[in-house]
């Protein structure tokens, strides 16, 4: 699924000018935007590896530099602001009852599978976990406009 031209109508202002040129004229042309993050938000969605991006999009190594490009430089904390900020000023973002879930599994060295972690390697509580994510200085910054 991509960006619908409504969609980007609404992100393509918060993306760099320097995104829609090329900075030379040497080396390939730079990838329309919009088709590199329609690539980034399919490997986002799926969560799978770079490598494994449909030859729809623009090769990998282009999405994953642009991305990490964008992430570097605040471009995608900007879009997701933006659209956090539009969807409550429509009143769709209700934040009166949210849950975040904070479990993950580790992996061994070595090993074929995943693994559970021990309670001595890690905490486990749904209590402990959320915990830390009010730890973020993202959060404290949400919750403080929340007042």
């Amino acid at each position: 699924m991509n960006l619908t031209d409504e969609q980007w109508a609404f992100i393509e202002p918060l993306i760099p000018d320097n995104e829609r040129m090329p900075r030379t004229t040497r080396g390939r042309p730079w990838r329309n935007p919009r088709e590199v993050l329609d690539g980034v938000l399919w490997i986002l969605r799926t969560g799978a590896q770079w490598q494994d991006l449909p030859e729809r999009y623009p090769p990998y190594q282009t999405c994953h530099r642009r991305f990490q490009k964008w992430v570097r430089e605040g471009v995608m904390e900007n879009i997701l602001r933006a659209l956090a900020r539009d969807l409550k000023e429509r009143g769709e973002l209700d934040v009166s009852e949210c849950f975040i879930d904070g479990t993950f599994v580790a992996a061994k060295k070595g090993a074929l599978g995943w693994e559970r972690p021990s309670g001595a390697k890690a905490r486990s509580s749904w209590q402990w976990q959320t915990a830390l994510v009010f730890q973020s200085p993202y959060a404290s910054q949400v919750l403080a406009r929340m007042k």
